[in-house]
């Protein structure tokens, strides 16, 4: 396998990940390599002195970690006019007086409430709040809790509006047609506010994809969306051996974790592997750990559809390193780790390979990626925070067909986010070593595929379904996926290299909640 070098030239590879092992042509070692990235990392802070017995008791909080609810706050804005002698004194709408909005504040709390049992993330709605103007906005005194405002644009003024996107809140306008009574912006929100008198659109961070008329399953999606935004900004993310970019340079990197910083605000924390080697250490000297561990491992091959097909030591050690990792993010207060390096540098240290550790944690909630690809990571944490369920970090191939193969060695089981897929627990493929799950995912499923791009500017993404689980002599997961879009403009199209995969179709969630942070969705399946 080849790779294209920072210098554009092609240099020799044997593994997917260009960091692993030593690069002949420029001497620079896999150390060597791992200093550099850290150096880069513009945003991060290095976790050091954690000792096992901290750890250790940390980790045997097994709680498993939860999206934050997404805050809504829904306000009703309206007006109540007196009536003028032979003279126009009311607007389009269906209330116009305080009994009307009370009526009106009373079906927006049912339905919400109807909403909050039905939706498959958290969301929370704060009380419902009625403003007949700008001047009534000052009375709200929860905007600073929410994260969501939800306007129900039955009358008042564009001023009143202007007012409440001051807050920088998302902002989502939901007018009634057939749902009734009818909102007077059900008219005019074109034309007077979105387009301003103007043909184009004129408000900053609001555009047509922000007003809902009568549906509440399209407030439902929206609000999934921004529910996995919230939960994707800010997170704070471990970096074992430093964050890196797939096969980029070190001034590409510094420009990368930048934008990173200023679209996901990404706490990265590196660790050392010189940290982690002594914390794997003392846990192999713990012989209640290591007891643990082979407990845990031996009840997760006994598990329905589970078949063992490499050495029992490295399922065993694969559960010691999850309980050191796991250890390490509850003393961090985080719920995501990557690691760099991860198809050389962790096996002498562990004795076992990475991958089955990374799946068992994806299974369990956590936010964990091999190769330390910040390029694609953003858009894991993202999808996860959507969906609710695990994400399968792959190498693409090239499409032909109709048809492309998707694989690594790391894949969930738990696709679904509810049970487990059959798996034959096998070595890692370019090693022979250690323990990856086969995880064999079935036939049918429609599944999401991001691709980002290296530039952080554009995503594209399509849907697909799984028609096949092979075995063929690549990375052990692999599935190869039915496309709907033309191969060769998919070929042309697909920027960047690592793509992120999950059960489900959340396109409209994905294009919803990027144009929120500036980054171009390119939907190939639409």
């Amino acid at each position: 396998m080849t790779v294209q070098s920072n210098n554009e030239r092609e240099l020799p590879r044997h593994t997917c990940c260009p960091c692993s092992g030593q690069d002949s042509a420029n001497g620079v070692t896999r150390r060597d390599f791992l200093q550099g990235v850290g150096s880069v990392a513009l945003a991060s802070a290095a976790i050091t002195g954690l000792s096992w017995s901290a750890v250790s008791a940390a980790e045997k909080d097994d709680t498993a970690p939860k999206r934050r609810a997404l805050k809504v706050k829904p306000i009703l804005v309206y007006s109540t006019p007196k009536p003028r002698h032979q003279t126009s004194w009311r607007s389009w709408g269906g209330i116009q007086t305080e009994q009307d909005a009370g009526n009106e504040v009373k079906k927006i709390q049912s339905e919400l409430s109807e909403l909050r049992t039905k939706a498959d993330y958290p969301v929370e709605f704060l009380p419902v709040s009625r403003i007949r103007g700008k001047s009534e906005v000052a009375s709200l005194n929860d905007l600073d809790k929410t994260d969501v405002i939800m306007i129900y644009a039955a009358g008042g003024g564009m001023d009143t509006f202007d007012e409440l996107a001051k807050t920088g809140k998302d902002i989502i306008f939901f007018c009634r047609h057939k749902s009734g009574p009818v909102y007077l912006w059900y008219e005019i929100i074109s034309p007077r506010y979105l387009r301003q008198h103007t043909d184009t659109l004129a408000v900053k961070g609001i555009d047509d994809g922000d007003v809902v008329i009568d549906s509440q399953d399209e407030i439902m999606w929206r609000l999934r969306a921004l529910c996995g935004l919230r939960n994707t900004q800010g997170t704070r993310i471990i970096a074992i051996g430093g964050p890196g970019a797939w096969a980029q340079s070190t001034e590409f990197r510094k420009q990368m974790f930048k934008d990173i910083n200023e679209k996901w605000k990404f706490d990265i924390q590196t660790f050392s592997y010189d940290e982690l080697g002594k914390l794997i250490k003392e846990a192999r000297a713990d012989n209640n750990a290591v007891q643990r561990a082979k407990n845990r491992a031996g009840r997760y091959l006994k598990s329905s559809g589970t078949t063992l097909e490499t050495d029992r030591k490295f399922v065993d050690n694969a559960f010691l390193l999850e309980q050191v990792f796991r250890g390490i993010m509850k003393k961090a207060d985080c719920h995501a780790l990557t690691i760099n390096g991860c198809m050389g540098t962790i096996m002498p240290l562990a004795e076992t390979s990475a991958c089955l550790t990374l799946s068992l944690m994806n299974d369990a909630g956590y936010q964990i990626y091999c190769e330390s690809d910040f390029v694609v990571i953003p858009s894991g944490v993202l999808m996860a925070g959507i969906s609710g369920k695990p994400v399968f970090l792959n190498d693409p191939t090239y499409p032909h067909d109709g048809l492309i193969t998707l694989a690594h060695c790391t894949a969930p089981r738990r696709m679904d986010g509810k049970k487990l897929e059959p798996a034959r627990i096998m070595t890692h493929f370019e090693s022979d070593y250690g323990a990856a799950p086969k995880v064999e995912m079935h036939n049918g499923q429609v599944v999401t595929n991001i691709a980002p791009d290296f530039l952080i500017k554009r995503w594209v993404g399509l849907t697909g379904e799984i028609i096949d689980s092979p075995f063929m002599d690549i990375c052990r997961a692999q599935i190869d996926i039915r496309f709907s879009c033309d191969s060769q403009k998919l070929a042309e199209r697909m920027p960047g290299f690592h793509w992120m995969t999950c059960y489900g179709d959340y396109m409209r969630e994905l294009g919803y909640a990027l144009k929120k942070v500036g980054i171009e969705w390119e939907n190939l399946t639409a």
